[in-house]
């Protein structure tokens, strides 16, 4: 086993190094490379790995196995060589920032509700962080606010790694019992913690944090949140959408609320009238096919609890079966049918099959969609 140099605890701007290829090894997932040096980060403690290239070989994945740094790429590389290692440096800056807000987020958490992160991952879209305690949204604003404060201080973050002795007397975030050499990253102010992660050296340089969701998770909460960059695409896209809804409701970039709730207004007052006009033909078809026998009846533009209503207004006063038919303007029908004290079952098991459809329900109501034109429906109720 060979122990590689970690670059990345050296110097985490690192973004190209020289290093030579000691083991080149045939694994599962292709080739195991292990270097006398590497810049490249392993995964761990919630961080993903770096990826980047040896050479011009694709560095897939990187682990860490003891004192090892295993580098799986798809092509070998010749054992003895040189090789020069680039990381793939906006992605890494781009964890690094997230990592950093995370622990100003969770140190400010510890201290002013005692609660502790029991759970961290970061997504190439969101870091996903679980509370062991309730928070309520005002308070997770405050978090918010208080962590920015943190980040525009500009404080440099301290990475040491503390005696023993010296550990013993530190109050320090954990999430597990530690044992051997312990690094201890410090955000002034915010927080403490053991961690082995790669982290910004000025807070300022994380930019910004924003806390998107929040939502109950066991005994505490998960919340979902972004920083950096991520913060900015995050706005120019909420930007995008709501510049987009300005244009179609021909409102103001700040006062999109106001338009669109002026617009589920007029909605539910046009839903009223549609529903009474519904309710008006329901009852004209009803009263047109009353003592009648069996009635087919096809209208567009209903929707299927529409349907259902007609044919279920027309059964109670015909003397047969009433099926109702809308089309849904892509070829199919949606249907209805209903024949007081009457069993469909059959009838409905036939006409699907006939008519490529589907659906059911009780035995003198049925409802569903068929995939025919409205000629063949006719010719299957003309037999």
């Amino acid at each position: 086993m060979s122990e590689t140099r970690k670059l990345y605890y050296e110097d985490v701007y690192k973004k190209e190094f020289t290093a030579k290829v000691l083991e080149c090894r045939k694994g599962e997932k292709g080739f195991e490379i292990i270097l006398d040096q590497s810049a490249f980060y392993p995964e761990g403690g919630g961080q993903p790995c770096d990826l980047g290239t040896l050479n011009e070989v694709t560095v897939l994945d990187v682990q860490e196995k003891g004192e090892e740094i295993v580098h799986y790429t798809k092509e070998a590389i010749t054992v003895g060589s040189e090789v020069i290692g680039k990381i793939d440096w906006e992605r890494r800056f781009d964890l690094m920032q997230q990592h950093s807000g995370e622990h100003i987020v969770s140190g400010l958490v510890h201290e002013a509700y005692g609660y502790d992160n029991v759970g961290f991952h970061m997504s190439s879209d969101v870091i996903t962080v679980d509370l062991s305690g309730v928070l309520t949204e005002a308070q997770l604003a405050e978090i918010e606010a208080e962590t920015n404060k943190k980040i525009w201080e500009n404080s440099e973050v301290e990475i040491t790694y503390p005696s023993k002795e010296e550990l013993e007397k530190l109050s320090y975030r954990s999430k597990k019992e530690l044992t051997g050499q312990v690094r201890l990253v410090r955000f002034p102010g915010s927080d403490l913690c053991a961690c082995c992660g790669t982290h910004v050296t000025h807070t300022g340089e994380i930019g910004a944090v924003k806390i998107l969701t929040v939502e109950n998770f066991h005994e505490g909460i998960r919340l979902t949140m972004i920083c950096g960059k991520r913060v900015m695409d995050y706005l120019n896209m909420v930007n995008d959408q709501n510049r987009q809804v300005s244009v179609k409701l021909s409102a103001k970039i700040g006062e999109t609320a106001a338009a669109v709730g002026r617009l589920q207004d007029e909605n539910f007052r046009l839903k009223g009238q549609v529903a009474h006009v519904v309710d008006e033909l329901c009852r004209a078809e009803a009263d047109r096919w009353e003592g009648e026998g069996s009635v087919l009846l096809f209208h567009d533009g209903l929707e299927a609890d529409q349907v259902r209503k007609m044919a279920d207004a027309v059964m109670q006063k015909c003397s047969g079966c009433c099926a109702v038919f809308s089309s849904n303007g892509d070829g199919s029908y949606k249907y209805a049918m209903g024949e007081l004290n009457g069993d469909l079952r059959q009838f409905t098991k036939e006409m699907n099959a006939a008519l490529n459809g589907r659906g059911g329900g009780k035995p003198f109501f049925v409802q569903g969609s068929v995939k025919a034109s409205e000629e063949e429906i006719r010719q299957f109720f003309r037999q």
